[in-house]
C-alpha cells in the first residue's frame, strides 16, 4: 500500500514509518523541516515537506495514497485547544479526500480518563464532545467517517507509550523527581496507569491500517494498569531521591500539569484489539524500561 504518515520523524510516528516500511508498504511522511525529512528518507520512506497546517496538501497526499495514518499533534499544552483544532480539520480533510473509497483513515487518540475506576474496554464510548477532551471531536469525525466509505479507526494508546528513550508523561516524573530531589506519587500512590512500548504501538497501527473494520476502536494497551506508586519507587532508586506522597493541596506546585492525569485511576484492557487483529505485545513493560537504567541519564528532550 502507498500509506501517508503524518507526524513521521515524531516518536511514535518513527517507529510506525520503520513498521510499515518492514512490511513492504510504500510511505511518504509528512515533514515540517529539512531534519524531519532527513529523518524520513533515512527510514526508507519518502518525505513530503508541509505541515498539518496546509490543508491542501493534506487532501493531495491522501488522494494519491492507498491509506492515511494520521499522528502529528503538538502536545505543548499551553495551546493544545488549538492542536486540537487542527487536528480536527485535518481529519476531515482526509474523510473529504477519502469519501467513498474503502480507504482505511487510522489516527491516535487514548484511554487515559476513559472509565476512572474501571477497566476500560473498546467498547467504552468516546464521552461526548461537549464533556470530553479537546481531542475528542476528532475521535467522533474519524469513526463518522465509516458511514462516508471511509475505513476509519481509532487507536486509543496508553498514557505511557514508551522504550529504552525517556519520554512522554513518565519520562517528566523523572524530570521532576530530579529538579524537586523527591520522586512524588498522589495521595497513596495506589492510582495506576496503562502502558505500552512504542514497538508494540507501532505494530497496531500496521494492523490497523491493513485490517480494522471500518469504525473499529482499537486499545494500544500492554500493562493494563501500572501503580504510580510503584513507577516513584522505581525512579527514586535510580536517582537515589527519597520517595513520598504528594498531597493533593501540593500536587499542583508539585507536579504542574501532571497533577490532573496523576489523580485518574485508569485501567484499560486491550484484550478486544488482539482478538480483532491478532495483536500481541512482545516488547518489555514499563516498569522493565524504567529498570534498565537509560531514563536516568539526561533530562527530557
Amino acid at each position: 500500500m502507498r500509506v501517508f504518515v503524518t507526524g513521521a520523524s515524531g516518536f511514535i510516528g518513527s517507529a510506525v514509518v520503520a513498521e510499515l516500511v518492514a512490511a513492504g508498504h510504500e510511505v511518504l511522511g509528512l515533514a515540517r523541516s529539512d531534519d524531519s525529512a532527513d529523518a524520513i528518507e533515512a527510514a526508507g520512506a519518502r518525505a513530503r515537506r508541509g505541515s498539518i497546517q496546509d490543508l491542501d496538501g493534506l487532501r493531495a497526499a491522501a488522494t494519491e495514497s492507498d491509506g492515511v495514518i494520521h499522528l502529528a499533534f503538538n502536545h505543548d499544552f499551553a495551546q493544545f485547544e488549538e492542536s486540537a483544532r487542527a487536528e480536527l480539520r485535518a481529519v476531515l480533510t482526509f474523510g473529504d479526500a477519502l469519501e467513498g473509497s474503502g480507504r482505511p483513515l487510522v489516527i491516535a487518540s487514548g484511554v487515559l480518563g476513559l472509565a476512572p475506576g474501571r477497566v476500560a474496554t473498546e467498547r467504552d464510548p468516546f464521552p461526548p464532545e461537549e464533556i470530553g477532551s479537546p481531542r475528542a471531536p476528532a475521535a467522533h469525525a474519524t469513526l463518522a467517517l465509516a458511514e462516508r466509505g471511509v475505513r476509519a479507526a481509532v487507536v486509543r494508546l496508553a498514557p505511557s507509550v514508551h522504550d529504552l528513550t525517556k519520554r512522554g508523561f513518565v519520562g517528566r516524573l523523572v524530570d521532576i523527581a530530579r529538579d524537586k530531589g523527591i520522586s512524588g506519587y498522589l495521595g497513596n500512590g495506589s492510582n495506576r496507569w496503562p502502558a505500552v512500548h512504542r514497538l508494540d504501538a507501532a505494530r497496531l497501527f500496521r494492523l490497523a491500517l491493513e485490517d480494522a473494520p471500518a469504525g473499529s476502536i482499537l486499545h494500544g494497551v500492554a500493562d493494563e494498569g501500572v501503580p504510580i506508586r510503584e513507577i516513584a519507587e522505581v525512579i527514586g532508586r535510580h536517582l537515589g531521591v527519597p520517595v513520598a506522597s504528594i498531597s493533593p493541596q501540593e500536587a499542583g506546585a508539585h507536579f504542574g500539569f501532571l497533577a490532573g492525569p496523576l489523580a485518574i485511576d485508569s485501567r484499560a484492557s486491550s484484550s478486544l484489539t488482539r482478538e480483532l487483529l491478532g495483536w500481541q505485545p512482545t516488547h518489555p513493560g514499563l516498569i522493565d524500561d524504567l529498570d534498565n537504567g537509560h531514563w536516568f541519564d539526561s533530562p527530557l528532550a
